[in-house]
């Protein structure tokens, strides 16, 4: 076959005609899945137990969004084992009494979105209920004493009102409330949650977002102007596809071209048009900044479809044909590393999932 062909000559390092590209595009994706698959712990249903609880469902995410693409049911087995044996209560936050309540309300988010895509895929209503569980429990933290609102992000302190807790939060009860017929509670939540954000001071002069906000004395909240990772950028841009769904407010879209194009067209942030994590010029990524890019083309690829045109589709391309072409292990040819502008520096489940996620994007 034809595509065979196209394959052989790109792991040869030939050429491949635009003709034939589309089905080894295609294949990327599953290949780089299955080599996550390699991280994968049966017994616990994690990918790599040793990583961060939140790259789990950050890779199921992943996977599930292959998934919802393609129409592959493929990996429903790993899924539902993931969700039976991670929804028990969490041996360093018993309290939170299972169903993916963390004590972090971003780690609950994470879980709670993966959640909403497992009930695309399945029309399980018990993927719904976690999903509406947890945003009760997100919810929960939702404290007007200090920067008139929002929900803080360590739940022990009861301290810090960052980007990424709320803007996982609004993309849930947007997400929710499309997914429910004649629903006006989430919805309502949606909207408090926006306006909220919109007012609260993250997004600054360039269009972009900062980590979070810096408390005064007197509880009033400014930017605290801490880094603009890639997946604060991101999520945003989902969380307003999801309530431009519920609302037709285009005012949403927007918002979310200025942040969209603000990333795609930063030299900070895509340094000769290659999305690249702040924390990578000096290797101080950890365990969780990795993941971090992969989230944003997720969402970025989520704004895409409700855009006419499919503005960011150049953009995707060249994230995946760099990363494809420089950032690959040269042994096994589907991992992937760090950095999409090359080289490949090592094998780990963070970067992987963002690898994933990238090529699901440009599907």
């Amino acid at each position: 076959m034809k595509w065979q062909a196209a394959v052989f000559l790109a792991l040869l390092g030939g050429s491949v005609t635009p003709a034939l590209a589309a089905p080894w595009k295609k294949l990327r994706p599953k290949m780089a899945i299955d080599a996550m698959l390699s991280f994968y712990n049966q017994t616990d249903g994690r990918w790599s137990t040793e990583a961060p609880w939140w790259i789990t469902g950050n890779a199921l995410q992943a996977t599930l969004d292959y998934m919802a693409k393609t129409g592959s049911r493929e990996y429903i087995p790993q899924a539902v084992n993931t969700f039976t044996k991670q929804s028990a209560p969490l041996p360093w936050w018993p309290s939170g009494g299972g169903d993916f309540r963390a004590d972090s309300t971003d780690d609950t988010g994470w879980w709670s979105l993966a959640s909403v895509r497992m009930f695309d895929l399945t029309g399980d209503q018990q993927y719904l209920t976690y999903a509406k569980e947890d945003e009760a429990y997100m919810y929960s933290f939702w404290s007007n004493d200090t920067c008139q609102g929002g929900i803080i992000w360590d739940i022990p302190s009861r301290s810090y009102k960052n980007a990424i807790s709320n803007e996982l939060y609004l993309k849930l009860a947007a997400s929710l409330h499309n997914r429910i017929p004649g629903d006006t509670f989430y919805l309502s939540r949606a909207k408090q949650s926006w306006t909220w954000f919109k007012n609260s001071g993250m997004i600054n002069g360039d269009n972009l977002i900062n980590d979070g906000l810096s408390e005064a004395s007197n509880g009033i909240c400014s930017n605290n102007g801490g880094q603009t990772w890639t997946y604060n950028q991101g999520v945003i841009l989902g969380g307003l596809a999801e309530l431009y769904k519920a609302t037709r407010d285009r005012s949403l879209l927007e918002t979310a071209r200025r942040i969209a194009d603000a990333v795609t067209t930063s030299a900070f942030l895509s340094p000769n048009g290659i999305l690249t994590e702040p924390c990578e010029a000096d290797d101080s990524c950890g365990s969780d900044a990795p993941a971090f890019k992969g989230i944003f083309v997720r969402n970025l690829d989520e704004l895409q479809d409700v855009l006419p045109g499919n503005p960011y589709r150049k953009y995707l391309d060249v994230q995946t044909t760099s990363a494809y072409n420089l950032d690959r292990n040269s042994s096994t040819g589907n991992l992937y590393g760090l950095k999409w502008a090359g080289p490949f520096d090592e094998i780990e489940i963070a970067r992987q999932t963002s690898a994933v996620s990238l090529l699901v994007a440009a599907l």
